[in-house]
């Protein structure tokens, strides 16, 4: 592995992880003031947040598959960080409900949302797609 790929590697698993405390340090801090079901719903909105500010100021990249591969695996280190401290040390059997999967969703979907926007949308491919810039 080259030293720019092990760096760009080590920084989305970084990232990852960092994203995924961010909503775990949530979800224990407001587990005695809002409802058990209704604590990923809180913590959604700021999560989102936080991971388009980490998209737009932390991570760049230089194809637009980079992001797939980035929400493959931020995905993967959201399933099996919950399983093995949420499910596992809690005993949270019961954790897998909507609400959580609506977080691995948009885990996998906001990078490559974002990313589609920035070599897409951003740079105009989309909005002059065969239209020549010479008029």
């Amino acid at each position: 592995m080259k030293n720019d790929d092990k760096r760009m590697f080590q920084g989305t698993v970084f990232w990852g992880f960092v994203l995924w405390l961010f909503g775990y340090v949530l979800g224990i801090a407001l587990f005695s003031v809002v409802p058990q079901g209704m604590i990923g719903y809180y913590i959604t909105p700021l999560g989102v947040a936080f991971t388009l500010w980490v998209l737009w100021k932390k991570i760049k990249r230089e194809e637009l598959m980079c992001y797939f591969g980035l929400g493959i695996i931020w995905t993967i280190i959201a399933v099996i960080l919950d399983y093995l401290f949420i499910v596992k040390l809690f005993g949270s059997a019961g954790y897998y409900k909507p609400d959580v999967y609506l977080y691995y969703a948009l885990t996998f979907f906001l990078p490559v949302g974002f990313g589609w926007y920035r070599f897409k949308v951003k740079k105009g491919v989309i909005a002059r797609k065969g239209v020549s810039s010479r008029a």
